[in-house]
């Protein structure tokens, strides 16, 4: 079927100076595209999810094509925090309640095996990328969130999943934090996700994979061959077997129905510190209250702290919010390690995008043209998520039934 044309300029979806842009600069470079190319499969993103699902559909034998609008990485990407981890914005007492327990438990363990297939993939690399594997400390913003927890460590306790369950002692001793609960588990990882995703595009360009920035799909249409003719406003054309839209929160635009909303979400990095507080060298910190808190440190020693999210999607808001917002999350910081003394480095804000059950959309919607797919890694879990869609995106491409499809499906049902 036909694609509606995509708006001629491209979302406004960051503010300030994300630190991973700043510390790292441009690494590599990726040509615009300039002439006609057939392949198997294009990758609409540039980003770390298009990334990912590019080296999967490489892995497999197929020709891929990676396009980008912006400089690769340069989107959603290199605002991300970057946080690695089982758990999603969704509790999963919660989405039991949703879709049962046994999709609920089958959603938290692909999160969970996720953590590692990434962690290969670095490996593979062989690249310094700013990965670290941690522990995910969470912990109980206020005593009335106490039994909540408790639920939520019995659920994953049966889940099979790795928690270890902390109280209000145990959490000032191994952490300086004073929270009444806490669940801990050693099951999470960092990444520095900008430098991750240009340095795994340029290996896939070394691989014969195709990486093109700064060229944009104007929409497609069936070719006579079956393939899909997909057009580029500049004029050369791609013919593909299949296109994966993976273009971060500018996919909902391709859709009628829209599946997420889009919220601003703020970050910090302080500069670097001798000591890091809370543990933060070794485990990544967040909290039960909603919208929540988070921290995790970086390679050189700084604190980054994210959260404050509103539901202002409006690039000029977001701006003039941004210096109001980094003074709430240093006010936040300063009452969490009330003994150490902080001094703001970068602060920056993005567009973040939330479905109202926590979880991605992977897939296409019924009815749509089966040689079109999307991935929609949406939440605080985008890179677990962006893991996730390469493998189910590899098996509807290949035509192999993929257990976890469903799961993460725009067909899936409420119980």
């Amino acid at each position: 079927m036909p694609a509606s044309r995509r708006p001629d300029a491209p979302m406004d979806i960051k503010s300030g100076y994300p630190f991973w842009t700043v510390q790292s600069g441009l690494i590599d470079a990726f040509p615009p595209l300039e002439s006609d190319v057939s392949c198997d499969v294009v990758v609409l993103g540039a980003g770390i999810t298009g990334t990912l699902i590019a080296a999967e559909l490489a892995d497999a034998g197929l020709e891929v094509v990676v396009i980008d609008r912006r400089d690769a990485g340069w989107g959603s990407t290199s605002a991300s925090t970057a946080l690695l981890q089982y758990e999603i914005d969704t509790e999963l007492v919660e989405l039991a309640g949703m879709y049962g327990e046994t999709a609920a438990n089958a959603a938290y363990l692909a999160c969970d095996e996720a953590i590692d297939v990434f962690a290969g993939r670095v490996d593979d690399l062989a690249i310094d990328v700013g990965f670290r594997r941690t522990g995910s400390l969470y912990f109980a913003s206020k005593r009335g969130h106490v039994r909540r927890l408790r639920g939520e460590f019995d659920a994953r306790r049966a889940a099979g999943l790795p928690v270890e369950l902390l109280e209000q002692g145990e959490v000032r001793e191994r952490f300086g934090l004073e929270a009444p609960l806490a669940l801990w588990t050693p099951h999470a990882a960092r990444v520095d996700p900008y430098r991750f995703t240009r340095h795994m595009l340029a290996r896939l360009r070394q691989r014969g994979v195709g990486v093109f920035d700064r060229s944009t799909i104007t929409g497609w249409t069936p070719g006579a061959d079956g393939r899909l003719e997909i057009g580029t406003i500049d004029g050369p054309r791609l013919r593909s077997r299949h296109l994966v839209i993976a273009a971060g929160y500018e996919t909902q635009a391709w859709l009628a129905r829209k599946y997420a909303s889009n919220r601003s979400s703020y970050a910090l990095v302080t500069e670097p510190m001798a000591r890091l507080p809370l543990q933060l060298a070794e485990n990544l910190l967040w909290e039960s209250a909603r919208p929540y808190a988070y921290l995790r440190a970086t390679e050189d020693g700084r604190v980054l702290i994210g959260g404050e999210d509103d539901k202002i999607d409006l690039p000029l808001k977001r701006d003039a919010a941004l210096p109001r917002k980094a003074a709430k999350l240093m006010a936040k910081l300063a009452r969490l390690a009330p003994e150490h003394r902080f001094e703001i480095g970068f602060a920056w804000a993005g567009t973040f995008a939330e479905t109202d059950d926590g979880l991605p959309y992977i897939g296409a919607p019924e009815g749509f043209d089966p040689r079109v797919h999307f991935a929609m890694a949406y939440g605080g879990n985008g890179i677990t998520y962006s893991t996730i869609a390469a493998g189910i995106l590899r098996d509807r491409v290949l035509g192999v039934p993929s257990p976890a499809s469903p799961l993460f499906g725009f067909e899936r049902r409420r119980s």
